[in-house]
């Protein structure tokens, strides 16, 4: 699920510290970091990745982001339950036996845990895989068959989105596997983590390396005040 770097647009909500070109410079790096973990979990287990994308027209910047591979998936609607709904029901109509959606917020995800998803949906019989977020919405969700009731009646954007999500399952009557809980990248007390993460190796080594990420906080902490804006002073 990913949203073209414009300027103004994206990550708005680390306006201050970062500035509105920085912020979507680091959207592009975590657009490049998700790319390349989910290829990264592709060399272990079937994956085709798609960027099922926003807005209308920015193919071109998704051509040069996204590694040799990718498919892009033309977008319907803006808003986040929308766009995740009708990508699902696209990417069935299309044929696949299953479908993962996986925000672009979280470039230190794991790769064991897109490949804990796939072999999950591998297993017989319906299911929905759920990786629960920090700020209490999913940063990935994962199903074996269209389930339209999964984004309906959905608080988006608030801490309630997962457990919502879990109730809807439980309406439909599948079961749920819940993935460890990682973090999305979305306001200045995550982006302090993620610097802890990357730069100070502070956090569990089985986290993706992210190296755009990685390469934009270290170019941004070494330049114009740039470490104390990360770090509030």
């Amino acid at each position: 699920m990913a949203k073209a770097s414009v300027v103004g647009t994206v990550k708005t909500r680390l306006v201050p510290p970062l500035t509105y070109e920085e912020a979507a410079e680091l959207n592009t790096c975590c657009l490049a970091d998700t790319a390349a973990n989910i290829v990264a979990a592709a060399r272990q287990v079937p994956i085709q990745g798609f960027a099922a994308y926003h807005p209308p027209g920015s193919e071109p910047f998704f051509d040069d982001v996204l590694p040799c591979g990718f498919r892009l998936l033309p977008p319907r609607e803006p808003t986040i339950g929308r766009s995740l709904l009708y990508a699902a029901q696209d990417l069935f109509a299309a044929g696949y036996g299953s479908v993962c959606l996986v925000d672009a917020d979280s470039p230190t995800l794991p790769t064991e845990f897109l490949v804990e998803t796939v072999l999950r949906l591998r297993e017989p019989g319906d299911r929905v895989v759920l990786g629960p977020a920090a700020d209490g919405g999913y940063y990935l969700i994962a199903l074996k068959q269209f389930h339209r009731r999964l984004f309906e009646e959905i608080d988006w954007s608030t801490e309630r989105v997962y457990r919502q999500t879990l109730d809807r399952v439980g309406e439909i009557g599948v079961p749920v596997v819940s993935l460890p809980e990682w973090y999305d990248v979305d306001d200045e007390e995550t982006l302090a983590v993620l610097r802890h993460e990357l730069l100070l190796g502070r956090e569990p080594a089985r986290r993706y390396l992210a190296q755009h990420t990685a390469a934009f906080l270290e170019r941004l902490t070494a330049t114009n005040g740039g470490i104390r804006r990360l770090l509030g002073e």
